[in-house]
């Protein structure tokens, strides 16, 4: 069994979007792969989570643009 591994960000932590953001779905009122959040938009952890299968942390960002988008540590840098 794989242990989870432990967030490398914090909760309430200033970060902003290494990549564009697109919709995966999780917002129906958004064409899917609509663009979320750009590249370099602040934001901050409101919540950090753990996938299931691969044990790897998730944290929800609210993002500036008001769209609360889970995130892996590849898409998000400390402000």
């Amino acid at each position: 069994m794989i242990e989870p591994r432990e967030p490398k960000y914090q909760w309430g932590q200033p970060v902003q979007a290494c990549i564009d953001l697109l919709n995966d779905g999780s917002y129906p009122e958004h064409a899917e792969q609509a663009l979320l959040v750009e590249t370099g938009t602040p934001g901050e952890i409101v919540q950090i989570g753990t996938h299931v299968e691969s044990k790897l942390p998730v944290y929800m960002v609210e993002f500036q643009t008001g769209h609360v988008v889970g995130c892996l540590e590849d898409e998000i840098a400390p402000r």
